[in-house]
């Protein structure tokens, strides 16, 4: 059971938050539990809600979010969303704000913004390409290749990257199923044993997303996370976990090394079908 530490100090910036959730995770008790994973699949509606409006997401009494807000280290609900206003208010605008901004900006002919998102797509493949973990690489593609039917979960920012894969995975004759929500529809009833989920979500989560892992997860399906941190709300859920990630430029955040990720397991789960 956690304790509150009343010397604890709360966490300064959101990815200490994020670190320090990953920390009590565990141990949290059911209601307390419910708190996190509904905090971490929207954060980034802390900083516009109240406690009322979360606890009622999160489907648990005002009392369990106030307490949950003290085992991370906060005085309250309060001091939490100043973390959250401070980080997000410039960091996630809306996008005519961001557009906007790139027209005060030097950076808005279209040139100056072809150069800018190239730099940015060439930083994320870079880091990629010294940060991958291939042992989880290989794991992952070990995993959709023994699979019957593979299910490509991406919503809203994610979308393009599980739609091209289901293309892909389509020319190879590899069994797929897009999910993407298009016309409200789910199709969760379309998973069976021996199936496999590919899931793709970012900061901010995806909350349908993440409920399809939670779902195959349940059923005893093996689920593969593509997302950008270790402390993503997907990890929990998953079998096996990528991490990418990606450099925004005037908070526009480019899809290069997410894409580059799923060329490489598309190409490595048709061609280890091929051997089976």
């Amino acid at each position: 059971m956690v304790e509150t530490d009343e010397d604890m100090r709360a966490p300064a910036t959101v990815e200490e938050f994020r670190l320090r959730l990953a920390e009590v995770l565990d141990d949290l008790p059911r209601r307390l539990r419910q708190c996190a994973d509904y905090i971490a699949a929207n954060t980034e509606r802390i900083a516009v809600s109240t406690v009322a409006e979360l606890a009622a997401g999160a489907e648990v009494p005002p009392s369990a979010l106030m307490r949950f807000c003290q085992i991370l280290g906060f005085s309250g609900f309060s001091e939490m969303q100043r973390l959250f206003r401070d980080a997000y208010s410039p960091g996630f605008p809306d996008y005519s704000t961001r557009l906007k901004n790139l027209r005060a900006g030097e950076a808005g002919s279209p040139a100056a913004l072809l150069a800018e998102f190239v730099e940015a797509g060439r930083l994320s493949l870079e880091t990629l390409a010294k940060q991958a973990d291939e042992e989880a690489l290989t794991r992952a593609v070990d995993i959709l290749a023994a699979a019957g039917t593979l299910h490509l979960v991406g919503y809203r920012r994610a979308f393009p990257v599980s739609s091209y894969l289901a293309y892909v995975l389509e020319k190879m004759a590899v069994p797929a199923m897009l999910h993407g929500g298009l016309g409200k529809l789910e199709h969760r009833h379309a998973l069976r044993p021996g199936d496999a989920v590919l899931a793709i979500t970012f900061a901010p989560y995806s909350e349908e997303t993440i409920q399809m892992a939670a779902e195959a997860s349940a059923r005893g399906l093996p689920v593969v996370a593509l997302t950008d941190r270790m402390t993503s709300p997907l990890v929990r859920h998953a079998t096996a976990i990528l991490t990418v990630p990606e450099v925004d430029f005037g908070a526009f955040r480019s899809l290069s090394a997410t894409i580059a990720m799923a060329m490489a397991l598309a190409v490595a789960v048709g061609t280890a079908r091929e051997v089976l």
